[in-house]
């Protein structure tokens, strides 16, 4: 059965952890997949406007950067509220070996991306092996 999961990524709390200036390239895992689930959907939404400048954000995996979320503009004139549209060739995903689902700064320039908050989200689906789900026979069955 699908399920969602989410986490609210604090961009201030980013930039501490990262220890330098967020910049493009830059890679943050926000919600980790086990080997075995699909990603049915994921996307993101906007808590708290940021600060940057310009800037974009993808949203995917190891396997697929931008799978879900491409090129979403994530600058400081993005308000509350505003939900990112999917990727044109956006298709679910079957995780074949633990993986993550990043947000990657595709882009950042001019004011330095030090705060805001975006909703993380993702619809997952277990399709690992259930084993024999065939029904036993007890001895009741023949009483």
């Amino acid at each position: 059965n699908p399920y969602m999961v989410q986490m609210e990524l604090d961009f201030a709390t980013a930039l501490t952890d990262k220890g330098s200036a967020l910049a493009a390239a830059d890679v943050i895992p926000v919600i980790a997949v086990k080997k075995g689930f699909m990603i049915m959907n994921a996307g993101i939404e906007v808590v708290t406007a940021t600060s940057a400048g310009t800037s974009t954000v993808d949203l995917g995996t190891g396997v697929d950067a931008d799978c879900f979320v491409d090129g979403f503009n994530s600058a400081s004139g993005t308000a509350a509220g505003t939900v990112a549209q999917n990727a044109a060739a956006f298709q679910p995903l079957m995780c074949v070996a633990d993986d993550n689902i990043d947000l990657t700064l595709a882009t950042q320039s001019g004011t330095a991306l030090t705060t805001g908050k975006f909703r993380i989200w993702a619809v997952l689906m277990d399709c690992t092996d259930e084993g024999d789900l065939t029904a036993q026979e007890v001895a009741r069955d023949f009483a």
